[in-house]
């Protein structure tokens, strides 16, 4: 049963990790990034490594699509700039 589980995580895992690299907007790749990081959570805590699951949880599926979420806000509302370089 316990093989079954983890065969089932690793599953989730690598579904997940395809979708993230997939997405070619990086809004939907922070928000599949997200859900890979509780995913790995999960296979983390599965394998008996509940550490390296709670840091995974709060680094992986939060702080890091977080970032990325408001380097891609900044980008996009930067003006646009003519040849000259916006002189």
């Amino acid at each position: 049963m316990a093989e079954a589980v983890v065969v089932v995580a690793l599953l989730f895992v690598a579904g997940c990790a395809t979708a993230a690299v997939a997405n070619r907007d990086p809004s939907r790749q922070a928000l599949v990034l997200s859900v890979l990081g509780t995913a790995l959570a999960v296979l983390f805590t599965v394998l008996q490594a509940p550490d390296a699951g709670l840091s995974q949880l709060a680094v992986g599926s939060a702080l890091t699509p977080l970032l990325i979420m408001l380097s891609v806000r900044k980008v996009r509302r930067r003006p646009a700039r003519g040849k000259d370089g916006g002189r």
